[in-house]
């Protein structure tokens, strides 16, 4: 416990410093320090009245009329120490550089097979004649508006040379089915979702330490298969989740589910149906039983049935993967998949501020793999190719 003497003491270096109001924010500091008998032995320390002391105490009890550092500044301006990106005026440009996405594959770049760390960044910037530290790496970074980031998917191999004439070529379609008010729906099948107590990826908003717990290894023996439809006019999607194979007729049998279910009230007067999908898979452009399951489908709608195939390499810019899939993805983030109602259910309980809405069905068909079409099947199929690439465009109506 201090003295009177060094209370006195302490004051008179600091008291030519204070003003009134300091003066007594400092004596009823002081006074908390020392507990009781504190506001006595600061008063007679410093010649501070008792009273001051205790206007001091109901200052320092409550908050400050403004926010540190909103009064007026200490320092002038333009004072205190310079910033080295100041002082180094090439320190920016050179760490710049080192960062250029085009230095990746420049045999020159002294970065090419390290990881872009600060504390690497640093030292290649020492190398260079930079005074620097990782922590100033690290802080000019934030001020470039840099940050940590992932590998993002986007690149899906060599590009086909008629890649955006087919683009333009969807559109076009599509807008004219649109403008008709004929239904145009976007296809595809998400991923495979293990169904039992695995790990979603994600989070969310949970008490803490009472986090959902799951199984440490996922050996998952059931999968489900999401298969969507998109509806393009209505904002609305559908989504058969099947537990057996993704086949040509598991997808099909999603689309008449659709229509079915959602298609037909929407389109009492529709002579047509526009299919927008990618190129491979259960929906490839190659595959026959596609085309023989789309058959059955139009001779079963009366619907002529038209298809456009993104081009390959090109799936993540079909309609469904950023308007249906990823919101599903996003509605059930850290939630263990239980079960297939759990599935079914999150599914359908999938929105947007946009009105997106969507219906969900568990389908428990059994569709067997390795199905053959022969030449004879195929042959019946009212295929028409279309004159622009008939392998990715082409029309299917109705027999008789």
């Amino acid at each position: 416990m201090a003295s009177e003497s060094e209370i006195r003491q302490r004051f008179s270096q600091l008291g030519v410093w204070l003003d009134e109001r300091s003066r007594r924010l400092w004596a009823a500091a002081e006074s908390v320090a020392h507990g009781r008998g504190g506001i006595s032995l600061v008063s007679r320390a410093s010649g501070v009245s008792r009273r001051a002391i205790a206007v001091g105490l109901t200052e320092l009890q409550k908050k400050p009329d403004r926010s540190p550092g909103t009064g007026p500044p200490i320092r002038q301006k333009g004072g205190g120490r310079k910033k080295t990106s100041l002082k180094d005026p090439a320190l920016l440009a050179d760490l710049e550089k080192l960062l250029e996405p085009t230095t990746r594959g420049d045999p020159q770049s002294p970065l090419r097979w390290t990881c872009k760390s600060v504390r690497n960044l640093a030292a290649e910037l020492q190398a260079q004649g930079h005074q620097v530290s990782h922590m100033l790496v690290a802080e000019l970074l934030h001020q470039q508006k840099y940050s940590l980031q992932a590998n993002r998917k986007t690149k899906e191999g060599s590009s086909h040379p008629d890649r955006n004439a087919q683009f333009e070529h969807i559109n076009a379609r599509a807008t004219a089915f649109l403008k008709s008010r004929q239904p145009t729906i976007s296809v595809d099948s998400k991923k495979k979702e293990q169904v039992g107590e695995y790990k979603n990826g994600g989070r969310e908003w949970h008490p803490k330490g009472e986090s959902e717990t799951v199984q440490v290894h996922d050996f998952a023996k059931q999968k489900d298969t999401p298969y969507g439809v998109y509806d393009l006019g209505l904002n609305a999607g559908w989504v058969s989740v099947g537990t057996d194979h993704d086949t040509s007729a598991f997808a099909v049998e999603s689309i008449r589910r659709w229509w079915n279910m959602m298609g037909r009230e929407a389109y009492p007067e529709a002579r047509q149906l526009l299919i927008t999908a990618d190129g491979g898979g259960s929906n490839g452009s190659r595959t026959r039983l596609w085309k023989l399951e789309l058959q059955k489908l139009a001779d079963e709608t009366r619907l002529e049935i038209s298809v456009c195939h993104f081009p390959p390499g090109t799936s993540k810019w079909n309609k469904i993967e950023h308007r249906l899939f990823s919101f599903i993805t996003k509605n059930w983030r850290g939630k263990p998949l239980v079960s297939h109602e759990v599935i079914v259910n999150l599914i359908a309980a999938t929105t947007t501020k946009t009105g997106l809405r969507v219906q969900s069905q568990l389908d428990t068909g059994k569709y067997p793999k390795g199905v053959k079409v022969g030449k004879q099947e195929f042959a019946v199929i009212q295929l028409l190719p279309d004159s622009f690439h008939g392998e990715w465009n082409y029309t299917i109506s109705p027999r008789s």
